[in-house]
């Protein structure tokens, strides 16, 4: 079944659906809450499928199935069949307006773009609001700049105007398959993908980077042999180590004052300095 067809059989279903008196929905109503009669709850939102199909008539400008909206707001028409309280006196239709709504409307925000837009309030409102405040407010005075624009629906939806801007931009432009060939129709090999940016180092510049990094890694082995064993051992605890030593741990540890640590690690970075000179090169090696 195509999209119009299907399309037409659900607005064929909304239409046959009758329509139920304040009476006959007080009644169903009653026999949901009180004995859970699902068949009840389901005559109650069949009998308004035709509110789910005129609501989504007014989100067909996202571009979405008609059939895909009608069915996430029956779901919302289910949602508040389920939570209905016939004893408030409110007819159903104007309490599951709410829920039908507010299905469609995320129905949109996850499936309108492959970018995921904002889901508080806020966002929300200037989603659905945007193209409308713009389209009324340039109605009103044609000579009004975009920044303006920006600024008063801002203002009315109590957002920053680089919300605003940024929500424009989004609804004015289309999402594009990074897999999309760039350049006319017969050329061969070059995709949107290829085009983009890698902030990663060059192959070479990764290689040269490894082959420094091992020589001085050799480096500092050689001028870490040449301090004594408790030299070797404090450095490595206070500047080789992921987590640093301190200097009282190191004194426990060799039954020494943190003082004598301290001047042990002075002279060890000395030691180990003046060796990496020697050996064609500085690594840094700090205090």
């Amino acid at each position: 079944m195509n999209v119009d067809a299907q399309d037409h059989r659900i607005a064929s279903a909304a239409m046959a659906a009758p329509y139920l008196t304040r009476e006959q929905e007080t009644e169903l109503a009653a026999r949901w809450r009180g004995s859970d009669d699902s068949d009840a709850r389901n005559d109650i939102a069949m009998a308004h499928l035709r509110l789910v199909v005129a609501m989504a008539g007014k989100f067909r400008g996202f571009g979405l199935p008609k059939s895909d909206l009608v069915q996430e707001g029956y779901v919302g028409l289910l949602e508040a069949a389920a939570r209905f309280d016939h004893e408030r006196g409110v007819r159903f239709s104007t309490y599951a307006s709410w829920w039908v709504r507010a299905s469609m409307q995320d129905y949109v925000l996850r499936n309108w773009s492959i970018v995921r837009g904002g889901t508080s309030s806020s966002q929300k409102a200037l989603f659905f609001k945007l193209r409308r405040l713009r389209a009324k407010i340039a109605a009103r005075d044609r000579e009004m700049s975009s920044q303006s624009i920006y600024e008063e629906i801002a203002k009315s939806l109590g957002v920053a105007v680089s919300d605003v801007q940024v929500m424009d931009a989004r609804l004015s432009g289309s999402d594009a398959s990074l897999q999309a060939p760039v350049g006319g129709e017969g050329e061969e090999g070059t995709e949107r993908i290829d085009l983009l940016v890698c902030d990663q180092p060059l192959p070479e510049e990764q290689v040269s980077g490894m082959i420094d990094g091992e020589r001085l890694s050799a480096r500092l082995k050689r001028a870490l042999s040449k301090l004594s064993p408790r030299e070797n051992r404090v450095i490595r605890a206070r500047k080789l180590a992921e987590d640093g030593a301190t200097l009282a741990e190191l004194g426990a540890e060799l039954g020494i004052s943190k003082e004598r640590v301290r001047q042990i690690e002075t002279r060890a970075l000395e030691k180990l300095k003046s060796a990496m000179t020697t050996d064609g090169g500085m690594i840094a090696v700090t205090a």
